[in-house]
């Protein structure tokens, strides 16, 4: 079976998205989907370009012919991505659960169980999806998902705080003058500005001149932090029926200790721990193409038990 793409036209959007589905062969059967995220300053054709010396993602998956369908979403917005939540850059967890999965399984043989999967952002948009909607999301893989925000993120915004001073910019007069990712400054203001929209309306959660928190606006990011949804959702946790958890030992984000902290809650919380699968691999935060066959394998498993 080869990949299809199609267009996606969202009601949660009002746009029109790409969308590749990749379906075994055999369609008088009926089969679970893994929906795949992509991380953040990536799209949906992202997937298909592929680097010297190695395969693309879709190549791996035409030779593991899993007994699933796959569907890779697109998520891209003019700050490089969404979180895949619901915010003011889109509707994205509405697409993601109405648009997208009700235009795969009108179209495919699915037998109405659902994993998800993503890196980075995307591991994010896995984790939280599979935690606030259970009912439709019932396996997760993510890889070095963002979590632990005091720990992660927060160590970022210092630097942005010196960026805006000194580019004499307010976030959004900064995101607008940048053309292409030019420097380490561009990176991490669009990295921040794309966290900011999606979680508290653009406002940063601290002062530009010191980098100080600013605790109510630092609240409602805390309230996104997949270690604390995941505190407060025990049901939803119980209910999954696997997760996925990596993350590289030496990730430049300190996203592996993230993984950590949320392997940790998803514990508290109740997983089963034989529905849990946890590593700290040798490696940092890219160049982890390779790991994301096994997770689906994996996933596509767990779901078929």
């Amino acid at each position: 079976m080869s990949w299809r793409e199609h267009r996606v036209a969202s009601a949660a959007l009002g746009d029109e998205r790409p969308l590749w589905v990749w379906s075994p062969a055999d369609e008088a059967r009926r089969y679970p989907v893994v929906y795949v995220l992509h991380a953040h300053m990536r799209t949906g054709p992202s997937w298909f370009n592929v680097e010297p010396f190695e395969r693309s993602y879709p190549q791996a998956i035409d030779e593991l012919a899993p007994e699933a369908i796959v569907a890779l979403v697109d998520g891209w917005t003019p700050v490089g991505g969404s979180q895949w939540i619901d915010s003011d850059l889109g509707a994205f967890a509405t697409y993601l659960r109405e648009d997208v999965v009700g235009s795969v399984e009108d179209s495919y043989p699915a037998n109405g169980l659902r994993g998800l999967q993503g890196k980075s952002s995307g591991g994010y948009g896995a984790i939280v999806n599979a935690l606030e909607r259970p009912d439709v999301f019932h396996a997760v893989a993510a890889h070095a998902p963002m979590a632990l925000f005091e720990v992660t993120i927060a160590r970022d915004f210092p630097a942005v705080a010196r960026e805006l001073r000194e580019r004499g910019a307010s976030l959004d007069e900064a995101l607008a003058g940048i053309d292409g990712l030019s420097s380490a400054g561009d990176v991490v203001l669009v990295e921040t500005g794309a966290l900011a929209h999606a979680f508290s309306g653009g406002a940063l959660p601290f002062r530009v001149d010191t980098a100080r928190l600013v605790p109510d606006v630092w609240e409602r990011w805390l309230e996104r932090d997949p270690v604390r949804i995941a505190a407060e959702r025990a049901e939803a946790v119980r209910a999954l029926r696997g997760v996925w958890l990596d993350a590289g030992r030496r990730d430049e984000y300190y996203l592996d200790l993230g993984a950590v902290a949320l392997r940790d809650a998803l514990l508290a919380a109740g997983l089963a721990e034989a529905r849990l699968q946890f590593e700290l691999f040798d490696g940092g935060h890219r160049g982890v193409s390779g790991r994301y066959p096994a997770s689906l394998a994996w996933l596509v498993e767990r779901l078929s038990e």
